[in-house]
């Protein structure tokens, strides 16, 4: 029965709806990444790997297509003339050629464009390697077996083993379709007895065989040039095995597949399946016996006997290969008579240790988070950045620094609206020198608040602290700026008093997409799904819609060719806060260089906290640190700089991408200034150096030398990596301090330190120069398990009082560096409240903890533990803390100023646990709270030194977190003031 008229035009309508809706989608994903990148200034590489890979789609379709549809056809032109009945008689192909012969057009087209579709997709992906292969440059150095320069190997062999791996597919499909064609119209029959073709199947069949045993011979002969990745000896690359068994069976198999392809030809002439059958025989016998049985003998019965001696000049080649891909070649080893005793070494002549950071940026975050978000809709991440500023004296000190990036609107107020044109971006720099703290052991910020004050803010000249572009782009994928420039309706930052409450203002950066046209706010919608792009009154001519704001993304996407590092930190660059990332141009193809997991090599605590970016597992076998990219956090303009000119990678890139980076030298003294080492090369470059600072091959197969990198000693029996960390330290032969990357090693056996290696952060002379300190072996130095072990048996007594009740006792990150000819280990202590308590607990530092060898020493300050160390006798820790009031009335003076203190924090805490919460009386008591302080304060004397257990650091004002309450106060509520004078965290 036929169907209507009217259903039979709805479907062809239907069909055409759908394609047309979904042409729209493809428009507007690809119509939007021009504008961004149009907005980004990077339309150059948008258009270099679109062309390339439409390029790459269509010459891969239209080859496959070619080589597969062409042998179809002629398996189709070339069928019997009669059908089937030439071989005497149907067979059960009749019935299949019946059923699809009414249809084998349609059949045909759409095979060839699922065909099309798939190795068009796959050859567009290798965009990668064709850009590698025609923009190459020379590495000017040849590798050591074949005399070829190492660019043949970087970039032209990927390449050449792409076209043979899309030849053999195409050639493959080809014979498997060409049979079945054959089959199904009479080419041949498979009849008793024997298989009975006609003579343009036989012909046919025979040519294609040949061309795939003539590819063969081609793949067997460049594959010659792929021992160099072998990873069948005791190191990666050629192997003993490889170059003299291997490398041999590859040519004579190439010689032998062409004789075999000639073979296969030669049937084209002579009837009969005999030549082709021996040739496939000889093809598959000498496979199995020259290229597989030959290469194991030679293996088993001659190196395994004697593999140190068989494989020395091998493991010399991996191990120079190696030094060199991963830059290491230069690392300095230097043997250190580490002094293990105190006694007999001067303390006084390094004064760079006395100004070493003791705040852990991992643990302080909370800290930052607390007392500095201002309100609950701002935060810091959880893990904060190392950096040097000037200090109070002039003099560069390390800082600890973070951004005040939003996090969204609060729950109650989670709509469009604000969450797309109110809550659009966070504000401030805030930053803290990390080598002091307040009296109540917070962080002495030298930049703080909203706006942001401090002669941090001031020194630097900060004069843009709007954070639209960031770590922690919120709660939106998307925000819609710049619209309303009269009447501003993005939230600054919030104010006390007021009508609003909050200080507004209006996007006037030159980022973003201008969406104030019909099209864009379209596509745009489209994009995101939201239909309020596109109808709401408040997006306007003005307006531009900013997204990718989180800096590691922003740049990956300007720079798909970089594998970037997994921790960016901001700084404040020519009075602007900057995103610095570091970029780097990584391979799997550097001949003889041994092969690790990226993201194996630079896993670690960090890492496994996921604080930073993990790296992917990929493998790679090479890797320079080429690129520093930036990207300004107030109107996200990436800016991509060659760090390392020199790198071969790096300028094919800028080949095949010219003018979109730039030389090194345009960088501005300033963003030079905070330049540092970056932290995942160092990862990677620490864990090779743990063995290949070995440079004799008899040496290295031994593994006698070969060292770890220690557990974090925080993390108890897990076993997890110690991260590197930076800090300011002074190296033997140096003789002033410098902003350095350091870690250490330990033996594969045995907890002691093995070895110190520190990497120069400053720009200049001895910047990225890697600085070994080797132990001696006949002197035991404790490695940073030992220290810490000896840290808590020590003073488990004293620290013991600081956790009483309801606190924690936190140990920060535990630092490791060269000090009065030897090594000294320094660790903060920090005191948490216990979650649960009705406070948001955040660390405060109390102790710091000294070690060098055995001997240790714990004081509130650092001088005060060094002294323990190096000054006379070492005290024996108390089992309370101890005793500093100067005399007996400043004691009872002290005791009474923290009783009304108490007393203060808890009438505070019930008013506002009261229902409704009584404003009135927070107020008075939060007046008396801070009167208190000040008399604590006057007192001249550290509340946690009080000897009584029950006033423990979660009991003292001083140590306790701003109460978070339940009900967000007035804006003009009287915040809860800390002993720095900071503002309180939490909502007030």
């Amino acid at each position: 029965m036929r169907l209507p008229r009217r259903p039979r035009l709805l479907l062809p309508v239907a069909i055409a709806l759908v394609a047309i809706v979904a042409l729209f989608f493809l428009f507007s994903g690809i119509y939007t990444d021009y504008l961004w990148f149009d907005a980004t200034n990077y339309t150059s590489v948008f258009s270099g790997v679109l062309l390339t890979e439409i390029v790459l789609f269509l010459v891969g379709a239209v080859l496959m297509v070619g080589i597969v549809g062409g042998n179809m056809l002629l398996a189709f032109r070339t069928r019997p003339m009669f059908g089937p009945a030439v071989f005497g008689g149907g067979s059960g192909a009749d019935r299949y050629r019946m059923a699809l012969d009414p249809h084998r057009k349609l059949i045909f087209i759409v095979g060839m464009g699922l065909i099309a579709l798939f190795s068009g997709s796959s050859l567009a992906g290798q965009w990668k390697t064709w850009l590698e292969f025609v923009n190459g440059a020379a590495f000017g150095k040849k590798d050591e077996q074949f005399g070829i320069d190492i660019s043949f190997f970087m970039f032209d062999y990927p390449f050449i083993r792409m076209v043979l791996n899309f030849l053999f597919t195409a050639v493959i499909i080809s014979i498997v379709l060409a049979t079945i064609t054959h089959y199904l119209y009479g080419g041949f029959r498979l009849q008793s007895p024997g298989v009975h073709a006609s003579r343009a199947a036989r012909i046919h069949l025979s040519v294609l065989l040949g061309v795939f045993v003539l590819l063969k011979a081609v793949a067997y002969y460049i594959d010659r040039f792929g021992l160099v990745f072998s990873d069948r000896g005791y190191v990666h690359g050629a192997s003993y095995t490889d170059i003299n068994a291997v490398l041999p069976a590859k040519n004579i198999l190439a010689i032998i597949a062409l004789i075999c392809a000639a073979l296969f030809f030669a049937g084209v002439v002579r009837p009969g399946g005999m030549l082709p059958g021996v040739s496939f025989g000889l093809l598959v016998l000498s496979a199995i016996l020259i290229g597989g049985v030959y290469p194991a003998l030679v293996e088993q019965f001659q190196v395994k006997p004697n593999q140190q001696g068989k494989e020395a000049l091998y493991i010399d080649r991996n191990i120079q290969s190696t030094r060199s891909a991963y830059d290491v070649q230069n690392a300095e080893v230097i043997d250190y008579n580490a002094q293990a005793d105190p006694t007999k070494v001067s303390a006084g002549g390094d004064e760079s240790v006395t100004g070493v950071r003791l705040l852990d940026p991992a643990l302080v975050s909370s800290t930052f988070e607390q007392t500095q978000r201002i309100r609950g809709f701002y935060g810091f991440p959880d893990q904060l950045d190392v950096d040097r500023y000037p200090g109070k004296d002039g003099k560069l000190v390390d800082h600890v620094v973070g951004v005040r990036e939003l996090l969204g609107p609060p729950a109650p107020q989670n709509n469009w609206i604000n969450r797309a044109l109110v809550y659009t971006h966070g504000y401030g720099f805030v930053a803290a020198p990390g080598n002091e703290v307040d009296a109540g052991g917070l962080p002495a910020y030298d930049s703080k608040d909203m706006p942001v004050t401090g002669d941090l803010a001031a020194s630097t000249g900060l004069k843009e602290p709007r954070v639209y572009f960031g770590e922690n782009p919120g709660s939106s994928e998307y925000v819609i700026a710049g619209g309303n420039p009269k009447t501003p309706q993005e939230l600054d930052y919030p104010v006390s008093g007021g009508q609003t409450g909050q200080q507004n203002t209006t996007y006037t950066g030159k980022g973003g997409v201008p969406i104030g046209s019909a099209l864009n706010r379209l596509v745009y919608a489209a994009k995101y799904g939201e239909m309020n792009i596109l109808l709401s009154g408040d997006v306007n001519e003005n307006s531009k819609i900013l997204y990718v704001r989180n800096p590691r993304e922003r740049v990956e996407k300007v720079a798909p060719f970089l594998t970037l590092d997994g921790n960016p930190y901001p700084a404040i660059v020519d009075g602007r806060i900057t995103w610095i990332i570091d970029g780097y141009t990584t391979s799997n193809a550097y001949p003889y260089s041994q092969s690790e997991s990226l993201g194996d090599m630079t896993r670690d605590l960090a890492t496994d906290r996921r604080v930073v970016a993990q790296q992917p597992q990929d493998e790679i076998n090479y890797i320079r640190n080429s690129v520093k990219a930036t990207v300004d956090a107030y109107d996200g303009t990436v800016t991509l700089y060659a760090w390392d000119g020199n790198d071969p990678v790096l300028k094919t890139w800028s080949n095949a991408f010219p003018g979109t980076i730039k030389p090194a030298a345009e960088m501005s003294p300033d963003l030079q200034a905070h330049i540092r080492y970056p932290e995942d090369l160092f990862k990677v470059q620490r864990y090779m150096l743990s063995r290949y600072h070995v440079t004799n091959a008899a040496a290295f197969y031994s593994a006698q030398d070969f060292w770890n990198i220690p557990s974090d000693p925080s993390q108890g029996n897990q076993s997890v990596k110690q991260p590197p960390y930076y800090l300011t330290a002074t190296m033997p032969d140096e003789s002033e301090p410098s902003f350095s990357l350091t870690t250490t090693f330990v033996p594969r056996e045995g907890p002691n330190l093995a070895a110190f290696m520190a990497a120069g952060s400053t720009v200049g002379k001895d910047y990225g120069k890697l600085r070994i300190l080797r132990m001696p072996s006949n002197t035991t130095v404790p490695g940073p398990g030992q220290a810490q072990n000896n840290f808590q048996n020590k003073f488990s007594g004293e620290l013991g009082p600081l956790g009483l009740g309801q606190a924690n006792v936190r140990y920060g990150n535990l630092l490791t560096l060269p000090y009065a000819s030897g090594l000294i280990y320094i660790e903060p202590v920090y005191v948490q409240t216990k979650a649960g308590t009705g406070q948001e607990p955040y660390p405060i530092l109390r102790r710091v903890l000294v070690a060098f060898g055995n001997k240790v020493g714990s004081g509130d300050t650092l001088d005060q533990a060094l002294e323990q160390v190096f000054g006379g006798e070492q005290q024996q820790p108390n089992t309370q803390p101890e005793q500093t009031t100067p005399n007996q009335a400043n004691t009872s003076a002290l005791n009474t100023a923290i009783s009304d203190a108490k007393k203060a924090y808890e009438d505070a805490q019930k008013a506002l646990q009261a229902s409704p919460p009584n404003w009135d009386e927070y107020g008075k008591a939060q007046k008396r709270l801070e009167e208190a302080l000040k008399q604590i304060e006057s007192a001249n004397v550290k509340p946690t030194a009080t000897p009584s257990p029950s006033a423990s650091p979660s009991a003292s004002p001083s140590a306790s977190p701003s109460a978070s309450p339940s009900a967000s106060p007035p804006a003009t509520a009287t915040p809860t003031p800390t002993p720095s004078g900071s503002q309180p965290g939490g909502t007030t």
